[in-house]
């Protein structure tokens, strides 16, 4: 089997980095598109599309919800919708609680179905049929991918009323009232927006009396978005901004394609914030970027300054943790840089890299990979002295496909113990492995999933 040996270091891909401090964005550690965020009591949801599968939309990720208290630590454990698992599993909307039922407008198989849980992790459960998606007893879509009017059945937002009346809005600007039973829509209007051409990922939301729909505007790296605004009902009459286009790629920031995302706000304050996709990857391997949105007096959006920054932390972070900066990470290998390709905008200039140092720079963005031959994958780390150690936190990659591995440790880097790690697959992020141990190298062998970690943190109690 093979170890791995810090005495010889020349046989492996190293690196040296010092522990920084997590930067904003992107917010969650794996390749996420079209989110949908949302603050129920004192937890943020994350609805979104899974990326990373490697054969565009022809396939997804399974339904998998990520939750944080803070805004900056994210997880997520199991799949919550299970009826769509194995599906084509795209743009989950914002959970929407209606008589403490929670409901969910994801993109089924390039339609628009309606699903419902007791909590906002769900289980969901089809809501207006047999939970299935398959067979002679699947339900009808709510919106089919040709829908009423020229519309397209994907992409739905639902947005509820201070009345209490429901309204859903879709790709190429659909939209409806629902009924009570929150599945059934009402006439189907189309939406007169100030621009015309392709639009998906439209966003209804209220503030101070003024309803606000955000929609898209062409796509790939060339994502826009624009937005009108009523202050008579969320279907409008809609009034026409003069400085409509509220998000575009900044290449001066090198931050591409704000697309299909989202509008969310901290309750009880007037702080707003958008959410959405950044395509500098290329293809379906985006991830998930947040700033703020910030109103003029007249009630007028400022156009979004998209940061690497991002927002930060939203709540205060509860551990009885401390963090302990990792000195050193090693590799059994890595795979070779990537030249991102652009799709529609040539003055994209992205290499991603893959050396083990990116797991310990605490960015979100950045991720070490092992060489598609390597079929024993091991990742190694060097605290810099033996230490007091009591937990280790690991964010793999594609960590909705599952890992099996073991975690060693050791004091010398030759003589290594069992500390942790699962032999059977487990679908959850980050892998969380709690000890008491006095260690100065911990070391991960792959069992079974992609080898590859976006993050690796190492705590210790007070």
């Amino acid at each position: 089997m093979r170890t791995l040996a810090w005495v010889i270091a020349i046989t492996f891909f190293h690196s040296t980095i010092s522990r920084a401090q997590r930067s904003g964005n992107p917010i969650i550690p794996d390749l996420l598109a079209d989110p949908s965020i949302v603050q129920i009591n004192d937890t943020f949801y994350c609805y979104a599309t899974t990326d990373g599968y490697n054969q565009g939309l022809a396939t997804s990720g399974p339904p998998v919800v990520w939750t944080s208290t803070d805004f900056v630590n994210w997880h997520f454990k199991g799949t919550f919708f299970p009826a769509a698992v194995g599906q084509l599993y795209w743009a989950p909307s914002t959970v929407t609680k209606v008589k403490n039922r929670y409901y969910l407008y994801p993109t089924i198989n390039t339609n628009i179905y309606a699903a419902v849980a007791a909590s906002p992790a769900g289980p969901f459960h089809v809501l207006n049929g047999a939970d299935t998606f398959a067979g002679p007893t699947a339900p009808k879509p709510m919106v089919p991918l040709k829908g009423p009017k020229g519309t397209k059945g994907i992409d739905a937002e639902v947005f509820i009323d201070d009345d209490g009346k429901a309204y859903m809005v879709w790709a190429q600007r659909g939209a409806a009232r629902l009924h009570d039973d929150m599945v059934t829509p009402d006439s189907y209007v189309v939406i007169d927006t100030k621009r015309s051409g392709y639009s998906e990922g439209p966003f209804l939301f209220k503030r101070k009396g003024i309803y606000y729909y955000l929609y898209t505007l062409s796509g790939h790296e060339n994502y826009q978005y624009a937005y009108i605004y009523s202050k008579i009902s969320p279907l409008g009459p809609f009034e026409f901004p003069e400085n409509d286009i509220i998000a575009t790629t900044d290449h001066t920031q090198g931050i591409y394609g704000p697309g299909h995302g989202s509008v969310f706000n901290v309750k009880g304050t007037d702080n707003y914030y958008f959410a959405y996709l950044e395509f500098g990857r290329g293809s379906t391997n985006r991830q998930v970027w947040v700033d703020n949105l910030i109103f003029n007096d007249d009630g007028t959006i400022k156009p979004v300054v998209l940061t690497r920054e991002g927002v930060g932390a939203l709540k205060p972070a509860k551990s009885e943790l401390i963090s302990i900066p990792i000195r050193r990470a090693r590799a059994s290998s890595s795979l070779p840089d990537l030249k991102i390709k652009p799709i529609k905008d040539s003055t994209l200039n992205r290499t991603e890299t893959y050396e083990p140092q990116n797991a310990i720079d605490q960015s979100n963005g950045t991720r070490w990979m092992a060489a598609a031959t390597d079929s024993l994958a091991v990742f190694g780390i060097d605290l810099g002295y033996a230490r007091k150690i009591n937990k280790l936190e690991i964010y793999f990659v594609k960590p909705t496909a599952g890992h099996a591995y073991k975690l060693e440790y050791s004091t010398n880097g030759k003589t290594w113990k069992l500390c942790g790690g699962h032999s059977d697959v487990q679908i959850q992020s980050p892998h969380t492995d709690d000890f008491a141990v006095t260690a100065r190298y911990f070391k991960i062998t792959f069992i079974k999933g992609v080898p590859g970690l976006w993050e690796l943190n190492v705590y210790q109690k007070p």
